[in-house]
């Protein structure tokens, strides 16, 4: 259980970009944050608020030729 912890850990700090040890400390017990700082933190990219929107197609670009 500890090995799968390790790996974990290591893929959140690589892709958050928090050190290990942060987010060895974030993950040893309950952490919550809001939206915002789940942004900050680097968990998430965005938050959907329309999902319907967020469903529909991209228009086509001027630059896409298919």
């Amino acid at each position: 259980m500890l090995h799968h912890k390790a790996n974990l850990n290591g893929y959140l700090a690589y892709h958050t970009g928090q050190s290990l040890d942060q987010i060895n400390q974030d993950t040893d017990r309950d952490f919550f944050m809001s939206m915002k700082e789940a942004k900050e933190y680097g968990l998430i990219d965005g938050v959907i608020m329309n999902p319907l929107k967020a469903l529909q197609p991209l228009a086509p670009t001027a630059d896409s030729n298919e």
